[in-house]
């Protein structure tokens, strides 16, 4: 049997209810929505292997035509790009908290990239009606504020000391101690930064989320399984229990 990768998922669940002959079901769906959560992270956590787990451990619980979980990290950027018919080369634009604020108005005023505080709009706008579905993991990009509304969310905050962090990057990106903690630090700033310019939050405040783990503590299954276990005890209409 073929196994789906990440972005294989995500295109399929996009595909699934965004097609204009669904859209009865649809509106069915959003108003009896599966669970959404929210991950916001410490860079080098390993994110990408917990929620591949995570949605393997709901698909199993699932009930019947409540399968269709998948996740969005970096691959939402595509969507959004996709979404508002907007060019590719401006993904850079909505990922790079670094370029130079005199270029970003000088490109604006030339027409040549639509204003950060657009695209900002168009990402939340995107991320909300992924939400507004569920069966949908949202890693960064402030998803815990952009669906602080919804009774369907429940956020996650993954920390870890940063030496595990470093280990976890040397594997994950095949980066020397120094580049890893390098990456690490201008990572979690431009977070930070990003969070606290947007939404005037900090990222590191408890109170943001419903629960916060310190992965170094715990295994990829267990931090999958604990956040899972609870996901079914707050949802319990869409899962197996």
């Amino acid at each position: 049997m073929r196994v789906l990768g990440a972005y294989e998922k995500a295109r399929i669940y996009i595909e699934q209810h965004t097609e204009l002959s669904e859209e009865v079901k649809l509106k069915v769906r959003k108003l009896n929505p599966g669970p959404t959560i929210t991950i916001s992270r410490e860079t080098g956590i390993g994110a990408e292997k917990i929620c591949e787990k995570l949605i393997t451990f709901f698909q199993n619980y699932s009930k019947e035509k409540c399968h269709d979980w998948a996740y969005f990290d970096k691959n939402l950027i595509s969507r959004v790009l996709e979404h508002h018919k907007l060019p590719v080369r401006l993904s850079k634009f909505m990922t790079d908290e670094n370029t130079s604020t005199m270029n970003s108005m000088i490109n604006e005023l030339l027409g040549l990239q639509p204003s950060r505080l657009k695209l900002l709009h168009k990402t939340s706008e995107t991320v909300y009606q992924l939400a507004e579905l569920g069966n949908v993991i949202i890693v960064g990009r402030g998803g815990n504020l952009i669906t602080a509304n919804l009774k369907n969310s429940f956020h996650i905050r993954l920390v870890a000391p940063l030496n595990d962090r470093i280990k976890n990057a040397i594997e994950l990106y095949n980066f020397s101690k120094k580049e890893s903690a390098m990456f690490i630090n201008k990572e979690d700033k431009s977070r930070k930064t990003f969070i606290f310019k947007h939404y005037h939050k900090n990222i590191e405040d408890p109170l943001l989320y419903h629960l916060t783990l310190n992965t170094s503590l715990l295994t990829f299954e267990d931090v999958a399984e604990t956040i899972g276990n609870i996901v079914i005890k707050r949802f319990p209409q869409m899962f197996i229990v």
